[in-house]
């Protein structure tokens, strides 16, 4: 895969401590899709650091509505969606250039400081899941064909979180190849929700995350983020940049 092939597609709202950072992990070569949703610097920053090869679109959405937003906008076959509080690995792209394909890829979010250890737990069970046949993908780290995106319907605009997962599963249902790459690693810089507790958020992902992939979850709970977004610094229901 050429890097010319791949749109970068990062939701932001009020991220102006992170984007800096985030910014300086990916290549200026690579295409880069914001929809930003700030009321802080943010587009500001983004303007000054990376003026080429950068769009960003003002929109006030849920993550799931800017996620599709960015898939529907980007014009190259490989659409990467991520997360403004993330770092990329610094030989992600290199490793991403000469990576076996299929129709999607996601890859670990691990921590080069706090709760590295939790980090390195839900990577390895994402690799036990998809070991079983189930995706556990995450939105930090999501590569998706255009294609599979397209015949997918892209993002389930009800969700405020756990949107990543399901449009997997979905893609998977379709008999399309998904697979986890654990070569392809972002790290997480923003932990303040692990910081309320590994256990809660551990729980709140595998309850929804069950209920979503068994179709159990009433439509009228599918906008809900049962606490998912309360009290984060730079997240509401409307909008993230943080999964």
């Amino acid at each position: 895969m050429r890097l010319d092939q791949v749109t970068i597609i990062v939701p932001t709202k009020n991220e102006a401590k992170n984007i800096a950072a985030f910014l300086k992990s990916i290549p200026l070569t690579v295409e880069l899709i914001v929809v930003d949703a700030s009321d802080d610097e943010t587009p500001q920053i983004i303007s000054a650091l990376r003026s080429k090869q950068t769009r960003v679109i003002r929109d006030q959405s849920n993550i799931a509505r800017a996620r599709q937003i960015g898939g529907e906008r980007a014009e190259t076959p490989w659409l990467l969606f991520t997360d403004a509080d993330v770092l990329f690995s610094r030989d992600y792209f290199d490793k991403l250039s000469t990576h076996p394909i299929g129709d999607v890829l996601y890859g670990p979010k691990l921590s080069l400081d706090d709760h590295a250890r939790y980090y390195r737990f839900i990577a390895r069970a994402q690799h036990l899941s998809d070991r079983l046949g189930i995706p556990a993908a995450s939105g930090s780290n999501l590569l998706i064909s255009r294609a599979a995106f397209q015949r997918s319907g892209g993002f389930d605009l009800r969700l405020s979180c756990n949107e990543d997962s399901e449009i997997a599963w979905r893609i998977k249902r379709l008999g399309l190849r998904v697979a986890f790459a654990p070569g392809l690693v972002v790290y997480a810089r923003d932990h303040r929700r692990l910081q309320r507790g590994t256990l809660r958020k551990t729980v709140h992902s595998i309850a929804r995350c069950s209920l979503l992939y068994f179709n159990l979850m009433p439509d009228r709970c599918r906008s809900r983020d049962w606490g998912y977004w309360s009290e984060h610094h730079s997240t509401d229901s409307s909008n993230s940049g943080s999964q």
